[in-house]
């Protein structure tokens, strides 16, 4: 596999950040004036594209900024409510050791990201932060002329529907994490380059090989 460059999403890839975001987008959706998101929503938008998300939600695109910025405020007063998931740190350490170089593009701020990473920010070559909804095909394609690579050498490893549809969008392949956002259903519909179950699953599916001739961390 070609791959020397892993770009990373955040929350739902590498953090928890979903319970979070359970817990506070009903106090967003009261602010801003959208509709309160219920248990019984849940499953529907999880196979969702964005659009059908803020088709579903009645925000409109101006609005967006807005929102995001609250958001990211709001998450930096509870940053330490929202752990990366159990393996992250070893899946980056392991994939730094075999070679790769690690980036980061994401919705949260530089700021969030270094905070809610810790020790492991320290792994990542790259960082372009503060996406919008549909920006990250233009910071795909940044990172990868940053790094001084052609787009068939990075991969972008996400837990949504966009984050897919921004890699093949920006010409690099694409990896799909079953523990997101992202109904695992949804994303294998459209037939990401690979598919990730467990977060060890990352490691191995990129040719990194785990003792005694097996592939993995």
């Amino acid at each position: 596999m070609p791959y020397s460059l892993v770009i990373f999403d955040l929350d739902g890839t590498l953090a928890n950040s979903f319970p979070w975001f359970r817990r506070h987008v009903n106090g967003i959706a009261d602010r801003f004036g959208f509709p309160r998101i219920e248990d019984e929503d849940v499953a529907s938008l999880r196979h969702a594209g964005s659009r059908e998300v803020l088709d579903h939600l009645e925000i409109p695109l101006w609005k967006l900024p807005v929102i995001a910025q609250h958001m990211r405020r709001l998450k930096a007063k509870h940053i330490g409510d929202i752990p990366l998931f159990d393996g992250a740190d070893t899946m980056l350490r392991t994939l730094v050791a075999a070679g790769f170089r690690l980036a980061l593009v994401t919705s949260d701020s530089e700021a969030n990201a270094r905070t809610q990473l810790g020790e492991a920010a320290a792994l990542f070559s790259h960082f372009d932060c503060g996406a919008s909804l549909f920006g990250k095909a233009a910071k795909f394609r940044r990172v990868v002329r940053r790094a001084g690579l052609k787009p068939a050498q990075a991969i972008a490893i996400g837990d949504e529907i966009r984050d897919i549809e921004a890699a093949r969008a920006a010409g690099i392949a694409c990896g799909a994490v079953h523990w997101g956002f992202g109904a695992p259903t949804a994303l294998q519909a459209l037939a990401p380059d690979l598919v990730f179950e467990r977060m060890e699953d990352i490691a191995r599916e990129l040719g990194v090989a785990g003792p005694k001739g097996r592939t993995g961390p």
